[in-house]
């Protein structure tokens, strides 16, 4: 038996075992606005509390799995950083905010059911973010993901990137803001698997499967056992410094910088400026082509 409940921005069905939430703003490459965050919370809270759910599928409508958060909003349109609060900036509204919005992308992590997460076009900046608060994750070998913010305007509240790769190859990730494939990131243990996108559906739908049939409390204390490791090694803290940096990483001088380019050129123009790395945030110019 199927059943089927649409919320704002995210989906949720339930098909025998397995609880299936969708990130539902296809227009968007399911880009988080305000509300996702909370919808997504809300839907792995109730698949958890569900008996009858043992495995929660998440995945992405449309194109992608999730383009990071909505920089039409965020970035682009509104003033002088309004987006979080009026200015002058409160590092501690910034915070909470924030933190609320890290807090519910870790519901993953927290419930007691196993989620398992696909991936396929691309899961970048807070959707890399969603993607790997998961308990794994299965990728197209074609897909994208990686946090091009750490450039410029941001750095990853999840933290997920150090305990998922160790030190250094997270520093590889953020110290470059790179996008990769599915395949690398496999390879190099980011995420559990890749496959052909071809056979992404099959791959998760036969992992998936496996699970539901294992009893909830059996998956539930292999999963606490495991999550109980990590949360050892000070995950909550280094989360909280990321959250803060994150609020500091937008209202520093380059972070302004970025903003205003997005307000004046589009946000389009800013973040290719940003990737390729053509530009300097410090000194407000366009670096020139030798330099680069």
């Amino acid at each position: 038996m199927s059943t089927v409940t649409h919320e704002k921005t995210v989906a949720y069905e339930k098909t025998g075992r397995i609880a299936r939430i969708t990130l539902n703003r296809p227009e968007v490459m399911n880009a988080i606005n305000d509300q996702l965050p909370k919808d997504l919370a809300a839907a792995v809270a109730r698949a958890d509390a569900d008996p009858g759910v043992h495995v929660m599928v998440l995945s992405g409508a449309g194109e992608a799995f999730c383009a990071g958060y909505d920089l039409t909003f965020y970035a682009e349109g509104n003033g002088s950083g309004a987006a979080t609060q009026e200015m002058p900036w409160d590092p501690i509204k910034d915070y909470r905010f924030m933190w609320e919005n890290t807090q519910h992308f870790m519901s993953l992590w927290r419930a007691v059911k196993p989620v398992l997460c696909k991936v396929h076009g691309a899961a970048v900046a807070g959707g890399s973010d969603i993607a790997l608060c998961a308990d794994m994750t299965i990728m197209a070998e074609e897909a994208q993901i990686g946090y091009m913010p750490t450039r410029v305007w941001g750095c990853p509240t999840t933290a997920m990137w150090v305990y998922r790769l160790g030190a250094e190859r997270a520093k590889r990730m953020l110290f470059t803001g790179d996008k990769i494939s599915g395949r690398e990131a496999a390879d190099i243990g980011l995420v559990m698997q890749a496959v052909p996108q071809a056979e992404l559906e099959d791959a998760v739908e036969a992992m998936a499967s496996r699970m539901s049939t294992v009893p909830i409390n059996q998956l539930a204390m292999q999963k606490l056992v495991i999550n109980q490791a990590v949360e050892q090694t000070g995950l909550m803290q280094t989360q909280r410094l990321a959250t803060i940096f994150d609020g500091i990483t937008r209202h520093s001088p380059e972070g302004l910088n970025f903003k205003a380019r997005s307000e004046e050129m589009g946000w389009k123009q800013a973040v290719r400026e940003r990737d390729e790395g053509t530009f300097d945030w410090t000194t407000n110019e366009e670096i020139p082509k030798g330099n680069r």
